[in-house]
């Protein structure tokens, strides 16, 4: 007999990663129109110069954003700089959606989703595998087993995608051609190492590995304890939303000062490359150090509501998604061995 939580029939790999793209497009149709009006309200009260950099969001993933020179042409202009007075977030969600159409909710998307997809999809793959292997039993109490799959499976991520966001983010802000960014990769390459292609994965992964052991050993367990109140061998849609929001959150407020650090390095790394400008700390503990020492410990919990609203959605979202689509490749996969079976 199955434990609760756990099934005893196995998806393919093919079909996890199936599971795990589907899951991260629906997260990003639904979390993505929250941090574009969030940007789109930042940029109404301080507009972004040339050079500038700012994050973006799209529920899966931050994205570093290089602020380049609009036309005069309204129409021509990026998207962040669009005119518009909005009286609060409710009324840019109106205001967006009535005048510039409702596709403009979910701008700057599309090119995102490229590195995005494949990182959630090698994440998600990735910790189901390790979780298996490392013999993952929900209601054993071996939940050093999620901690070690999670923070794995995102070190593998961060690693994979870590060279591509820095090549992004060169294409985006010179406007290289692919010999020419191939010039300046070498270039990069030959001067400062290969490592020169992985700045900024060191705070990234400060605070997404501590984040993902954190997440995956609260959802396991949430998980488990309500496939036991509710008597079932798999979780429901609602199950997995709720233990899914829960973990995000508990994950997000515990790892908030690894998410302020990692931004203001994330940022000043990229002004670094697009205004030339010197670096103001050479290691993330030095710049942990300058934020305690000019604004105190409250620098470092900076934004706890944001990041609540935006991780506990794009968390629940995800996992269901995942969950549920897991649930139809197994249902499916019994269905043909049991079709197989009564032709035997």
């Amino acid at each position: 007999m199955a434990r609760r939580g756990h099934t005893t029939t196995r998806i393919t790999p093919l079909q996890q990663m199936a599971a795990s793209c589907s899951g991260a497009f629906l997260t990003s149709l639904f979390v993505t129109p929250l941090d574009v009006v969030k940007i789109r309200l930042q940029a109404q009260q301080k507009p972004f110069a040339k050079g500038n950099c700012f994050l973006y969001c799209n529920g899966l993933m931050d994205h570093l954003c290089v602020c380049l020179n609009g036309n005069s042409t309204s129409s021509l202009k990026p998207w962040y700089r669009m005119p518009g007075k909005f009286n609060g977030t409710l009324d840019a969600f109106v205001q967006i959606s009535r005048n510039e159409g409702l596709r403009s909710l979910w701008s700057g998307l599309p090119p995102t989703l490229i590195m995005a997809v494949p990182a959630t999809v090698v994440y998600f793959t990735a910790y189901d595998n390790l979780k298996e292997a490392m013999g993952f039993v929900p209601g054993k109490k071996n939940y050093t087993v999620p901690i070690v799959a999670g923070s794995i499976a995102r070190i593998i991520a961060v690693t994979a995608i870590s060279p591509l966001e820095l090549i992004r983010t060169k294409m985006q802000s010179k406007k290289l051609t692919y010999q020419e960014l191939k010039s300046c990769i070498r270039s990069s390459v030959q001067s400062g190492g290969i490592l020169s292609l992985y700045r900024g994965w060191g705070p990234t992964v400060l605070r997404d590995v501590p984040f993902s052991a954190l997440y995956w050993l609260n959802y396991e367990y949430f998980k488990f304890q309500l496939c036991e109140v509710y008597h079932t061998e798999e979780p429901t849609l609602v199950m997995s939303f709720f233990a899914g929001a829960t973990s995000g959150t508990i994950a997000a407020v515990l790892t908030l000062p690894f998410d302020v650090i990692k931004t203001h390095r994330q940022i000043e790394l990229g002004e670094m490359e697009t205004m030339q400008r010197a670096p103001q700390s050479s290691s993330t503990f030095i710049l942990m150090r300058r934020l305690w020492m000019q604004n105190g410990p409250k620098a470092l919990f900076a934004g706890l509501t944001p990041r609540v609203v935006k991780v506990a959605p794009a968390c629940a979202i995800m996992i269901s998604c995942y969950e549920g689509f897991k649930s139809f490749f197994r249902r499916r996969n019994e269905q043909k061995r049991a079709e197989l079976a009564a032709w035997e």
